[in-house]
């Protein structure tokens, strides 16, 4: 029998793990720095945002040449590149025209470096697999070719300004023709605004967000629909351009993605519509029709657009509450949103569902959710929760504001989305620096998070003697 060729032989070695290396790092993740790409990221991160805060300091960036604070300047650029939204100056007032663009290019740079993180670790941890795993994923997700990143940068990067040039290309007509300004500055609110609404950063030139547009269809839909094309996530787009009539082919993920969030969208609209209708400070007085296209604006936003057409200040606590659990779910995994992920919300509830049903094993679509995906699910959602808590804790603890705005501003931070009661600017110094931290951690964490726990996934040679608690 003739022998295979020495490419096929070794990538079948990787495939088919022997002895000490089923539990050990394969040949294809290397030992090196430069074979984690996660903590590369992270520094880059960290490094790029430090860099943002110093080109904020300069008396150039802001507006009257006086400067901002330290604080000021590392929580506008860390807002800015994890695309969050919150804010404590305003960028149109208090910035001067280089103030802005740094904005925009920390907002551009950290949209598409997020995107660009989760493809690279995607890939990455498919190649960890081996060969077999390899194949499978190719043949779900009907790609030519499994962890070429290159190709996935350069796909998203096209894809991003692509996108962001259609939404610019409608808003700019408008804000020429509709609000008298000259061609220069509409394209430039054009541009500023539909890379903010893409990148789900939720940045307005306005201190009021936009509010002033409440009434303005075509400034409000355009946004909205930017969030939601970035905040579906790349893998989700790409797969969308290539069988967009033909649901069948589309993989696991994004039918968990797309009807999810379309139930999201659906459920969070007429919720916020209904609870809003009568209230004097936000709904109240617009006609019909404009409550219905604001009330499916702000259904949209808390998904991590971050964008507000009307004061969220003085929404009811019931409204607050559900916008909150928006915000934690967020949107799709490698895209511009935060949040533990459509995905993950997905899982859980298609958990408890199989347990009330008496199942052993979790379907959906066709498939069976593996073991590792539902573990990961719940540690993330746990995870982000205990932050969530722990942070609350001590606002509430160094602040004098009450539960809802403090639990409001925490998951707004953390879950990466911008929309604020108002209370930001007033927090003292530290809390603030505890925002900053919450934004970096809310942007990078889950996505290195969740690629850690694939990476460190291994077989036990042994197992225990099995035991059954007392639940509930």
């Amino acid at each position: 029998m003739p022998l295979l060729p020495t490419s096929v032989r070794v990538r079948l070695a990787r495939a088919v793990p022997w002895g000490r290396r089923r539990s050990g790092p394969t040949p294809d993740i290397p030992h090196t720095a430069w074979g984690r790409p996660a903590r590369i990221f992270v520094v880059l991160f960290c490094v790029v945002d430090l860099i943002g805060t110093g080109l904020l300091l300069l008396p150039a960036a802001h507006a009257d040449g006086s400067g901002l604070t330290f604080i000021q300047a590392l929580f506008t650029a860390t807002s800015a590149l994890c695309v969050c939204g919150l804010a404590v100056i305003g960028i149109g007032s208090d910035l001067s025209v280089f103030g802005e663009l740094v904005v925009l290019a920390l907002i551009q740079v950290g949209g598409i470096g997020i995107m660009t993180l989760a493809s690279v670790l995607g890939a990455v941890v498919i190649r960890r697999f081996g060969l077999r795993m390899q194949l499978s994923v190719q043949a779900e997700t009907r790609s030519q070719s499994v962890g070429d990143t290159r190709g996935l940068v350069t796909r998203i990067i096209a894809a991003s300004l692509v996108c962001e040039g259609a939404i610019a290309a409608v808003m700019m007509p408008r804000f020429l023709f509709g609000y008298g300004m000259d061609a220069g500055a509409a394209l430039y609110t054009a541009t500023f605004h539909s890379v903010s609404a893409f990148n789900n950063a939720g940045l307005a030139l306005y201190d009021d967000s936009l509010m002033r547009f409440s009434g303005d269809p075509l400034i409000l839909l355009p946004a909205a629909a930017g969030s939601v094309l970035g905040g579906l996530g790349f893998p989700v787009l790409l797969e969308l351009r290539r069988h967009l009539r033909t649901t069948r082919l589309w993989s696991l993920h994004t039918k968990l993605t797309v009807t999810t969030s379309a139930l999201l969208f659906t459920g969070g609209a007429l919720v916020v519509t209904a609870l809003e209708w009568s209230n004097p400070a936000t709904l109240g007085p617009m006609a019909t029709w404009e409550k219905v296209l604001n009330g499916v604006f702000h259904g949209v936003m808390p998904r991590s657009g971050g964008f507000n057409s009307v004061d969220v200040g003085a929404m009811d606590e019931a409204t607050l509450l559900v916008t909150i659990m928006l915000m934690f779910v967020g949107g799709g995994s490698g895209g511009t949103a935060g949040g533990i992920k459509v995905a993950t919300l997905a899982v859980i509830f298609l958990v408890v569902w199989a347990e009330i049903r008496g199942h052993s094993h979790v379907h959906v679509f066709g498939r069976r959710l593996s073991n590792p995906s539902i573990r990961q699910a719940l540690s993330l959602t746990f995870l982000s929760m205990t932050v969530v808590v722990v942070s609350t804790v001590v606002l509430l603890v160094g602040t004098g504001h009450g539960l809802v705005n403090v639990l409001f501003e925490v998951v707004s931070a953390s879950g990466v989305v911008g929309l604020s009661t108002g209370i930001t600017p007033e927090l003292p110094p530290a809390a603030q620096g505890l925002l900053v931290v919450l934004m970096l951690a809310g942007r990078i964490g889950p996505v290195t998070f969740a690629s850690a726990l694939a990476l460190r996934e291994h077989t036990r040679r042994y197992d225990l003697a099995e035991s059954r608690p007392i639940i509930g």
